[in-house]
């Protein structure tokens, strides 16, 4: 089962986000807060796999929150979950540990397959989330260690993926045909537990490869 503490000041919004988690049979709201303190008060006292905070709530906001959740329960994932396709807001919830931000009016198979892509070890952004916010990302440097399973030539061409290349743009540069740098793609996300090439770029911009 998924244990989930859900943090979202609206009431009525609150519900109707938990009866789309509650869609996936594995998925239980396990855990209802009104603000980032009570979702911090929630993490203490309940064992759960991921909590999901709204960003504008009273007392404390989701950002705070998150930073906090982050720092005192590092295995537990977060997912920011709004009605802000903002870009500051995106960037400073990934500092602050944030494994994913979703949009509101994502639908519901959305919300359920981006927290299990949070549980997985990747970082889910809804598409056009991900579309404002990777310009700003590709430009800074975020975090961390690199999985020693990487061998040099997959480092390489992710390094050319965090940069923006295309598949074919790849393969000219290493000298490598197309389908090779999609297989090792493949392995790539695989190793890594990603589920697309957004995940992956934003890994290496994590991981100071580019």
């Amino acid at each position: 089962m998924i244990r989930v503490i859900l943090a979202e000041d609206q009431k009525i919004v609150r519900q109707g986000l938990k009866m789309m988690m509650e869609t996936d049979p594995e998925v239980k709201v396990i855990a209802e807060a009104e603000n980032g303190k009570e979702a911090i008060a929630a993490c203490e006292s309940a064992l759960c796999d991921i909590v999901v905070l709204d960003i504008r709530m009273p007392e404390m906001d989701g950002l705070q929150a998150a930073q906090v959740i982050h720092n005192q329960w590092p295995d537990r994932k977060i997912l920011m979950l709004t009605t802000f396709n903002d870009e500051q807001y995106t960037v400073q919830a990934i500092r602050n540990g944030a494994n994913g931000y979703m949009l509101k009016d994502a639908e519901p198979e959305d919300l359920i397959r981006a927290i299990r892509s949070c549980l997985s070890g990747g970082l889910s952004l809804q598409d056009q989330v991900a579309a404002k916010v990777m310009p700003t990302l590709i430009n800074q440097h975020l975090e961390k260690e690199i999985d020693p399973s990487l061998t040099p030539r997959e480092l390489e061409i992710m390094q050319h993926i965090g940069n923006g290349r295309s598949n074919k743009e790849i393969a000219d540069q290493l000298h490598l045909s197309v389908g090779t740098v999609k297989n090792h793609i493949s392995i790539i996300l695989d190793k890594l537990e990603l589920r697309d090439r957004t995940q992956l770029a934003i890994y290496t911009i994590r991981h100071h490869l580019v």
